[in-house]
């Protein structure tokens, strides 16, 4: 497995790798990886001939840069892992090595459709601005066939998936279903800041969620998301920030169960947490 921090050094090594029309896989990733991101790794290196790893806390996304700061950066530990899973390229860069100062400054322009307008748009403006910016990037340089993105960041996976029609990439988007603990907790980088106590509080999100696909028979879509909302901030120590059921494809409210799907955002003391439900199973 190569490790390299710049672009040169990845676009010579890759140029060499995808000799003979070999296909590339991307999993675009800010480290700290966990058994979710190992999923996608698993799959990518299945799927192509080549599987390449980006390891890059991209700054643009952060509104707080305090968050920016606190984010765990655990490179060697990530390289072990994904040497292990077979991966044949990693790319981790510091920032200047991505973007241009003017870049860095200035807002990422794109059409979002009102993709952007709800939940985690609503709640941290200016995010997949940096998301799309950062993604549409690695495209460019890295030129995958496929790439590979968890389904617990929701919003995230219909951005891309826009991003990638609009801005007319070949690349084909998979995305993952969630991994969880065998206690339900969705897997998330930031769980490594949940004290034991936090942790095991916090599996009452995955629980309330669960629960709340029993009561789709006898409750409308705003019914049930009162209900989760009362449920979790009944749990000492949960705070909701907001939880929405709205249509799969477009992220707008919906009063249909048919393509729901449930987001939710937690604060768990001080550690911001997303999950989410489908309901039409």
């Amino acid at each position: 497995m190569l490790l390299v921090h710049t672009i040169q050094d990845l676009q010579t090594h890759l140029a060499s790798l995808r000799a003979d029309n070999r296909t590339v896989g991307l999993v675009p990733t800010m480290g700290a990886l966990h058994d979710g991101h190992a999923s996608l790794v698993r799959r990518c290196v299945s799927e192509n001939d080549v599987s390449v790893v980006s390891v890059f806390v991209n700054p643009t996304q952060f509104n707080n840069k305090e968050d920016l700061q606190k984010y765990p950066r655990t490179i060697e530990r990530d390289a072990a892992l994904l040497e292990q899973l077979g991966v044949d390229l990693v790319f981790n860069p510091e920032p200047d090595e991505m973007y241009s100062e003017q870049e860095m400054h200035r807002q990422f322009a794109f059409d979002f459709g009102g993709l952007d307008t709800v939940m985690e748009g609503k709640m941290r403006p200016g995010h997949f601005n940096g998301v799309v910016q950062v993604v549409s990037k690695l495209f460019r340089l890295v030129s995958p066939q496929r790439a590979y993105f968890g389904e617990k960041d929701f919003q995230q996976l219909a951005i891309i998936r826009r991003m990638t029609r609009l801005m007319q990439f070949s690349v084909e988007i998979i995305g993952c279903p969630i991994v969880r603990e065998a206690s339900g907790l969705a897997l998330s980088s930031r769980n490594e800041r949940l004290s034991e106590q936090e942790r095991t509080t916090a599996v009452n999100i995955s629980r309330i969620l669960m629960e709340s696909r029993t009561l789709t028979l006898s409750m409308n879509t705003r019914q049930v998301e009162q209900w989760v909302t009362d449920q979790v901030n009944a749990v000492e120590g949960l705070e909701v920030e907001y939880y929405q059921i709205v249509d799969q494809t477009t992220l707008m409210p919906t009063n249909t169960w048919q393509h729901a799907i449930g987001c939710i955002t937690v604060y768990c003391g001080p550690v911001r947490l997303i999950d989410n439900i489908k309901y039409d199973l």
